[in-house]
């Protein structure tokens, strides 16, 4: 029988989610890191909020930490590419250099806001707790910005998908 981390990790391989790309600039560094675990948290209170989890070890998460701001990208379906960069696959040399691979610009809180996300989120830090190998980060959100194309990168079965429309009755 197979150990519960790998049934655990198949299970979850089963429930597609969107791609984000966690941002962050200031102090501590530019950094930047694909992520699947994005969520709101609510969007009442005196600022929306939302969550990001990010593995202990990825330099993007120490300088959320210490930049106190990042911007959560959700990426459009056709940035495949972008996921990929900032996944680390296929680029090798300095970190930061990545951001000369895709076009971005700083938010009002100088967060880079990547060109082509259906979302952007720009970000203070509410809060951060270490959860055994991640850092589970809540944002409280000061800024939207909105692509005119609302369709999202999805990620799910181990491949990246699209969200497809079902009209009553499919």
């Amino acid at each position: 029988m197979a150990d519960l981390r790998s049934l655990f990790l198949e299970g979850m391989s089963r429930a597609a989610t969107f791609v984000a790309v966690a941002t962050t600039d200031g102090e501590g560094g530019r950094e930047a890191v694909t992520i699947s675990s994005l969520t709101s948290v609510s969007a009442d209170g005196d600022h929306p909020s939302l969550l990001a989890c990010i593995h202990h070890q990825s330099p993007a998460a120490a300088a959320i930490l210490k930049n106190r701001a990042f911007c959560a990208n959700l990426l459009g379906e056709h940035q495949m590419d972008v996921s990929n960069l900032f996944a680390g696959r296929g680029l090798t040399g300095h970190r930061a250099g990545r951001f000369d691979h895709t076009p971005w610009q700083p938010g009002e809180l100088g967060q880079p806001l990547l060109t082509g996300a259906t979302a952007a989120f720009e970000c203070r830090l509410g809060t951060a707790l270490l959860w055994e190998t991640h850092h589970i980060i809540i944002g409280h959100v000061v800024g939207v910005r909105l692509s005119e194309s609302p369709a999202a990168l999805l990620y799910g079965q181990r491949a990246y998908r699209r969200a497809v429309h079902f009209s009553e009755g499919d």
